[in-house]
């Protein structure tokens, strides 16, 4: 039987990212002759040796006789399909489970591809974020395709799974909706477009001794389980399994230890991912809970910043750096500063640093943490950087 994508030439641009990179990483496996562009080189690229990527500034014209696939960041600029048309012409070549959701949906989709893949059911696998037991963020299986989708642009308004999965509802992207209720929208069209689904806030947390740590994981396994009894996996089956999934990369991923000191990277950028996971942080340790956060999206930080502030006021001691962009302009009078005085008003008195710089946030943190303590790096930025240079200063 000829590759779902034989004889197909396809370039990326954009493939430096956690989605376009497992796109071009299954679009390879299937067949396809792939290439591509980014402005930096990532780590996603090291899945992708002998693929020919181009490293500029700005994107160069697709080779000659190569289908373009574009990146939501550069679509204005670049012509050629998007990444939500190409994604969902991956979900209608094979059975698909597709996770969606404002919270959760990387670790759920990582928890469903790693049962499947344990249980020996050979799955494929698209997930926005590296699963290190799966050894990357896509996989090229011929069963079930488990696909991480994604809100934040409407993308999952074009996919047609076999099997639907929202574990919950929030409002995270302000310039893509005006209201909650326009999310909810969204969502429940996706579900109804599906012969199955799972709606993950209908379900109790799963009652299991999991590797990973917080009641939102237990919701996130319960979740995970629905979904793959609905694929033919017995939650008898998959339980144990589950048990054994140690997460997803930078969702509360341990980072290292110093000193007595553990440091901890997470993802997290809205306020209730970020309250779950201070409060998972709380439950692993007797001492205390120290964070370094950096707001994401000007966007964001301006609707949010009080819920932000009061998020992080579980900290014992909090560093906040200044918003990074991302896809967007500056805003005018939208710093993480906003952030800062919001948690001076929810927790008046608490240690605090408005420290605008990544690497002064580190220092910050380095100096007040002692043995016992957990130090968490929070955001979607590149404040992961910040925990090998927690781990430097307390070594």
């Amino acid at each position: 039987m000829p590759s779902p994508l034989e004889g197909r030439r396809l370039w990326f641009a954009g493939i430096g990212g956690a989605g376009l990179s497992a796109y071009a990483f299954i679009a390879r496996a299937w067949g396809a002759e792939v290439a591509g562009w980014d402005r930096m080189r990532t780590p996603y690229l090291d899945h992708l040796d002998g693929v020919a990527v181009t490293i500029a500034p700005e994107p160069p014209a697709p080779p000659e006789g190569f289908e373009a696939v574009v990146s939501t960041a550069f679509a204005p600029g670049v012509p050629g399909r998007s990444r939500a048309e190409f994604l969902a012409e991956l979900v209608s070549l094979r059975p698909a489970i597709v996770v969606a959701g404002a919270h959760g949906k990387t670790t759920t989709s990582a928890m469903i591809a790693f049962c499947l893949t344990r249980l020996g059911r050979d799955p494929a696998w698209l997930i926005g974020g590296e699963v290190p037991q799966l050894g990357g963020n896509a996989g090229a299986g011929e069963g079930w395709l488990v696909v991480e989708g994604d809100e934040s642009d409407r993308t999952i308004a074009a996919l047609r799974p076999q099997i639907a999965v929202v574990t919950n509802v929030d409002l995270d992207h302000h310039t893509e909706f005006g209201s909650r209720a326009e999310v909810e929208e969204l969502f429940d069209s996706f579900l109804a477009g599906a012969p199955e689904a799972v709606r993950g806030w209908e379900l109790e947390p799963a009652e299991l001794e999991l590797a990973v740590p917080g009641e939102h994981n237990r919701r996130n396994a319960a979740t995970a389980l629905a979904a793959l009894s609905l694929a033919g996996v017995a939650s008898e089956e998959a339980a144990p399994v589950l048990a054994e999934f140690t997460g997803a990369g930078r969702r509360l991923e341990r980072r290292g230890e110093a000193g007595g000191v553990v440091v901890v990277d997470t993802y997290a950028h809205h306020p209730a991912e970020i309250a779950a996971d201070l409060a998972a942080a709380r439950d692993t340790t007797d001492g205390r809970v120290l964070a370094l956060f950096q707001p994401h999206l000007y966007s964001r930080t301006r609707h949010l910043a009080h819920e932000l502030g009061a998020a992080l006021a579980a900290a014992d001691s909090v560093a906040v750096a200044d918003v990074y962009a991302a896809r967007e302009e500056p805003h005018a009078g939208v710093t993480g500063k906003l952030v800062v005085d919001a948690l001076a008003e929810a927790r008046p008195g608490g240690d605090l640093g408005w420290t605008p710089a990544v690497e002064d946030g580190a220092a910050f943190l380095a100096r007040r943490a002692r043995p016992g303590d957990v130090v968490l790096t929070i955001g979607a930025g590149d404040v992961d950087r910040a925990a090998g240079l927690v781990l430097e200063a307390l070594a």
